[in-house]
């Protein structure tokens, strides 16, 4: 069974950093495109980064873009996600995702809250 396992969740302070990371198994993850996605309480999921199979190119969310860092180690099968200078709107659960052609497969998120 595939598997997405997302970690690194938890509470910061505004302006804090975190680092989720996203293990993947049973796929052959050096193929596939990665994303994060995000989903606020009351709100549509929504995209924030995506890093293509090779990590070559990347691509993110205006409102994330400069703070934001996606990266991936096809060795480990890892995708990871850098957070610096978190905002209390970043606050949602977080979920990580991978996809090639018509084949999506998503993690079960983990909870990140900026709060004082």
């Amino acid at each position: 069974q595939v598997r997405l396992v997302e970690s690194g969740g938890g509470l910061v302070q505004p302006g804090g950093s975190l680092r989720l990371s996203c293990a993947a198994s049973r796929i052959t993850f050096s193929l596939y495109t990665m994303a994060w996605y995000r989903q606020a309480p009351g709100k549509q999921r929504e995209l924030v980064a995506t890093i293509t199979s090779t990590g070559d190119s990347t691509n993110y969310a205006d409102s994330v873009r400069g703070r934001f860092t996606i990266s991936r180690d096809n060795a480990k099968a890892a995708v990871y996600l850098q957070m610096n200078s978190l905002k209390p709107e970043d606050t949602a659960v977080y979920y990580c995702r991978g996809t090639l052609n018509s084949l999506t497969y998503w993690g079960q998120g983990t909870q990140i809250t900026v709060s004082s």
